[in-house]
Parts: structure tokens; C-alpha cells; sequence
């Protein structure tokens, strides 16, 4: 199993002990017999709560989903926080402004993909980088030698609220503070509830939608969980496992750490040039960095007649050129989608080739850009604020 995310992995389960991972403060609102939990950055989370996921997906896309997701803070201040900043990460954040949050990835020395996510500057010298999985706060001690810094874990729990009703939401949990003049990777402290919580327009869905960060002991998560509950009800809000954020989330081309990207792959052959600051010198990486091929080599593959599934083999003229990353429907387009690794550079895009499956069928599949659709990002910037309507014919590939 690559990702936990296509329908036979609900069934590939085993108990697990919890003493050495990190409960959600939030399980008591939403635990069922049926939940199925995963393990990310050391911490629990639901991956299925016997919903329906494609219900849920539609309400993701036309009203709002409730998320609690595993997503971990790292904390990193002090008077040299910059500069090892701009040491461990491959994008330039000197000039971040205070309140904003970067996309940004930390690499190996090889090159390779080490970590990914999203930094926020929340003083001159205070930051949080929210991790995707990975050991990123003893990766970022073993390289603070020398530097005036303090990394640390603030123990903050993440919730999303995603989708186009996401503002209205978040308008009413704030009493009007936040409203849509907080664009896409602002962020700051607002009252929810009665508690100052940090909060961002980010997520993971690809639609419109925030993120609210937990400050440890000192959030009351029960009473913010009736809270956000209460703010939603009259715009159809619910909560939901991350199956739905899965389809949405690789229909809008985000990438997993260590499941649709890994540590043998660089930035630019997952398609994220732009991440990657080769002006700016001494960064972790750099060096090898330099000298690698720029091309991208994971792109989309959609098939009309199976779900691509992860490990599946990318066939051209008989030839094994590539596999899948990972594979869900994509209930707008009607489509199994999926991720597909090229093993060398070439003219991919646009080519129908074939998906040999591990039960030996073969399935035609087309290479397409990523994201699948709103490949501007109008969905998640707030540009477009259309309600799609509901789509039934990808149940013809999962019946």
C-alpha cells in the first residue's frame, strides 16, 4: 500500500497501540465504531467514518466540510530564525511580510524532497512551518548548530473548514472579523469563539476554505468544536474523514509528502520550479539542485474506464516508462484520475498510453497537466464562486 486513500486500504487495518502517538482532542465529537484512523506526523486521524464519500465530496464542493487534520506546527524563533530559514528551506522568507504564509519545501543535500508545507511569519523572528508527515523538527536541530534559534512543538491541532460556504462560516465564528477581505495565505489572531486562535486561508481541498491552529492546553477544543459546529449549521456545513479531501485534493494536483512525492525525487520533476530559489545561496541542497535536470516527470493520468490505482505500470509501445502514485475518482469529471511517475524526461503530456493494473488488465489512460481542472486556481482564490452541480456518472467505475 502506497496511500491510504483508494477503497481496498479500509480493509488492510491492524490495532494499533496509541501510547506513542498523538490523540486528537477533537475525538470525542466525531469517534463511531466505524472510524478508521491513520497515523500522520506521529498523530491520529480519521480516514474514514463510514460516510459516504461522495456525498460528502459534494458538500465539500458546494457548501462546507468540517476537517481535523493531522497536520503538525514546528515553531522556530530567536534573533537568527532568518537566516536559518533561509539555510533550511528552498524558498526565500527574509521578505516575508508579518500575517502571510509561503508554500515552502526543505530538501536533502542529495536534492531530494525532504519536507513539505507552509510557513507563516507571525512576528520578525517568529514563525510556525506546518509540516506535511516526516521527522522535520529533529531534521531542523541537526541543522540549527550555530544559529540563535529555539524550534520546538506548540502542540497545536489543526481544523479545516473547506469549501464555497467556508467564509460565510468563518465570518459568523469570528463575529465579522475575518470576511473576504483576508485573501488566499493570510493569516493572523482572531477571536473565535471567545478564544484567540491563529487562523489562515489555506487548506488542502483545493476549494475555498481556512485553517484554524490550536494553542495547545490553552484552547478549550470542545467548547471551539460546538462553536464552529453552531457558526456552520445554517450553511449546510458537516463534518467528514478525509476521504473527500482526498478525491478533491489530487483533482487540484496537491501533493502528499512521501506517498505522491518522496525523498528521491527533486522540486522540479513534481512541478514545483517555482518553490525553488536557485539565486539565493547556501540552502540545503543548492548545490545538487543546480546541476539537475529541470523537467517534470509527475503529471495526471485520466482514465474513462478504471480508477488508476497506486503501483499500477505506465505502459508505452510495451515498455514500462512510469507507475501511479495514487488514484481516487474524480466525481466532477466523471473520471478515475491519478498521478503518474514518469521514470525518465520526455514529452508525456497529451500521449494516450496504457495502465497495467495488478491483476494484469490493461486500461487506456491519457497524460494530462496538473491540476485536473481550475488550473488557474480561481476555486481556492475566491475568483470563482460558482456552485458546480452534482455529477453522478463517475458511479458507473465504482459500483
Amino acid at each position: 500500500m502506497v496511500n491510504l486513500q483508494e477503497e481496498e486500504d479500509l480493509f488492510n487495518t491492524v490495532r494499533v497501540s496509541a501510547r506513542r502517538f498523538e490523540e486528537s482532542p477533537f475525538l470525542k465529537k466525531q469517534n463511531t465504531e466505524k472510524m478508521i484512523r491513520g497515523v500522520y506526523a506521529n498523530r491520529f486521524f480519521a480516514v474514514y467514518n463510514g460516510e459516504d464519500p461522495l456525498e460528502k465530496y459534494w458538500t465539500l464542493r458546494r457548501k462546507a466540510l468540517l476537517f481535523d487534520v493531522p497536520e503538525k506546527p514546528i515553531e522556530i524563533s530567536g534573533s537568527d530564525a532568518v537566516p536559518f530559514l533561509e539555510k533550511v528551506l528552498t524558498r526565500r522568507v527574509k521578505d516575508m511580510r508579518i500575517g502571510r504564509g509561503y508554500y515552502a519545501i526543505a530538501c536533502t543535500p542529495q536534492g531530494g524532497i525532504f519536507m513539505d508545507g507552509v510557513v507563516f511569519r507571525f512576528d520578525e523572528n517568529h514563525f510556525w512551518y506546518v509540516q506535511a508527515d516526516g521527522a522535520l523538527e529533529t531534521w531542523l536541530v541537526a541543522h540549527s548548530e550555530n544559529f540563535d534559534v529555539n524550534i520546538s512543538d506548540p502542540h497545536s491541532r489543526v481544523l479545516q473548514i473547506q469549501g464555497p460556504a467556508s467564509i460565510e462560516i468563518m465570518k459568523a465564528a469570528s463575529h465579522g472579523q475575518i470576511d473576504e477581505t483576508i485573501k488566499y495565505f493570510q493569516s493572523g489572531f482572531f477571536d473565535i469563539g471567545g478564544q484567540s486562535l491563529y487562523v489562515s486561508r489555506t487548506g488542502f481541498t483545493g476549494e475555498l476554505g481556512f485553517e484554524i491552529y490550536c494553542d495547545a492546553a490553552k484552547t478549550d477544543h470542545l467548547s471551539l468544536w460546538d462553536h464552529l459546529i453552531n457558526s456552520g449549521e445554517e450553511f449546510g456545513m458537516e463534518v467528514s474523514s478525509t476521504r473527500a479531501m482526498t478525491m478533491r485534493r489530487i483533482e487540484a494536483g496537491i501533493l502528499g509528502n512521501t506517498t505522491d512525492m518522496d525523498i528521491q525525487m527533486t522540486p522540479f520533476e513534481v512541478g514545483f520550479s517555482q518553490f525553488v530559489d536557485l539565486d539565493k545561496e547556501g540552502f540545503v541542497g543548492r548545490d545538487a539542485l543546480v546541476k539537475k535536470k529541470k523537467d517534470i516527470r509527475l503529471l495526471g493520468a485520466t482514465c474513462e474506464t478504471r480508477i488508476p490505482a497506486a503501483e499500477s505500470k505506465i505502459i508505452d509501445r510495451n515498455k514500462i516508462v512510469g507507475q501511479i502514485r495514487a488514484g481516487v475518482p474524480s466525481p466532477t469529471l466523471g473520471l478515475g484520475i491519478g498521478y503518474a511517475h514518469f521514470y525518465d524526461s520526455g514529452k508525456w503530456c497529451g500521449k494516450n498510453l496504457e495502465l497495467r493494473f495488478q491483476d494484469g488488465t490493461r486500461h487506456r489512460i491519457e497524460i494530462v497537466d496538473l491540476p485536473f481542472f481550475d488550473k488557474t486556481k480561481k476555486i481556492v482564490k475566491g475568483d470563482n464562486l460558482e456552485i458546480p452541480e452534482i455529477n453522478n456518472s463517475i458511479l458507473r467505475l465504482i459500483q
